[in-house]
């Protein structure tokens, strides 16, 4: 079954000699269609083609819609495609419409009344450069951010090398878990984030201890990354502004502080827009203008997923988590 547009992934990748060098020091691997470079790799190497990792992967996925246990709902998916680099990086996403969920604001929230759609969404990345291996992660995707994908929510994580053996089974069963995490106890996680207040300090604290974290070699001591905290305090701001509506934020939560949730999308913003700390725009929120430089900063982009990853299980969210 075919999902995935395969027109971008029709062409092949082989290796060759390179010209002068001995073969034991590596091989040249490039795309037979254009004689693109798209790494140098050793001589051992077996290249794996896209168009048999995208088969797998919807044969993944089809399994996992097939188990009665995973409950994996396909009718709505919206799946999308994009060769980068030339080819020389893969990634796909697939949105699954039918399993959208509101979230709400409770009773004595700040956001009463307030509601925001949310997605299960699978992404996975692949490449022949060797920049990422086979890796897959689960999150959401909010109707309320202009480049809607989160793409930090490392809440569910499926991870395979690098393989011509690609193990569809051991696959379907990774995403299988990954779905039903995420359509779970991750929704209810979020769900739960969502109606958390939290005091803006306790941000500050949070961002300085991880994603702004700068540990100063003099005096041994984290000094946090002060242009970071700045633009990750102000895009947290600026979330929470648009969650709980300008005004409610500017009389009640600019002292306070916004919820767990504000925090979490502030740092999955920060992690998809790598040009927020490159200088590229000003650092305001869902204006589009970051479109180009998400594109090509796509490895980046997975680095800060990393480090997102790591806050969400730092010591400092889960006493977040607790003291809440």
């Amino acid at each position: 079954m075919q999902m995935f547009n395969h027109d971008e992934i029709e062409f092949q990748v082989d290796t060759f000699p390179i010209p002068g060098i001995p073969e034991k020091f590596g091989k040249v691997l490039k795309r037979t269609d254009t004689d693109k470079v798209l790494s140098i790799v050793s001589k051992d190497y077996t290249p794996v083609q896209y168009k048999d990792i995208v088969t797998s992967i919807e044969e993944a996925l089809l399994l996992a819609s097939q188990d009665e246990s995973i409950n994996l709902d396909l009718s709505e998916t919206k799946f999308d495609i994009e060769v980068i680099n030339g080819g020389q990086q893969l990634e796909l996403k697939a949105r699954f419409e039918g399993q959208k969920t509101y979230l709400d604001g409770g009773e004595g929230w700040l956001g009463k009344g307030q509601t925001e759609l949310v997605v299960p969404e699978f992404v996975f990345r692949t490449s022949h450069n060797r920049t990422w291996a086979n890796n897959g992660m689960m999150g959401v995707w909010r109707s309320k951010c202009w480049n809607t994908l989160v793409a930090g929510n490392k809440l569910a994580y499926v991870y395979g090398r690098h393989s011509k053996n690609f193990d569809v089974l051991g696959f379907a069963g990774k995403i299988g878990t990954a779905t039903k995490y995420i359509s779970g106890d991750g929704m209810e996680q979020i769900k739960k984030w969502y109606n958390t207040p939290i005091k803006r300090d306790s941000v500050i604290e949070l961002f300085k201890d991880t994603l702004a974290k700068k540990i100063d070699n003099v005096k041994r001591e984290n000094a946090g990354n002060k242009l970071m905290l700045s633009h990750l305090m102000k895009i947290f701001d600026q979330e929470s502004q648009h969650i709980m509506g300008r005004g409610a934020y500017q009389k009640y939560g600019t002292n306070t502080g916004g919820t767990l949730y504000n925090v979490y999308n502030a740092a999955t913003y920060w992690s998809s827009h790598p040009s927020l700390m490159t200088g590229k725009n000003g650092g305001t929120l869902y204006t589009g203008a970051e479109t180009n430089a998400v594109k090509e900063d796509k490895p980046k982009v997975k680095l800060r997923e990393d480090r997102v990853a790591k806050m969400l299980i730092s010591p400092a969210w889960k006493e977040l988590e607790m003291a809440a």
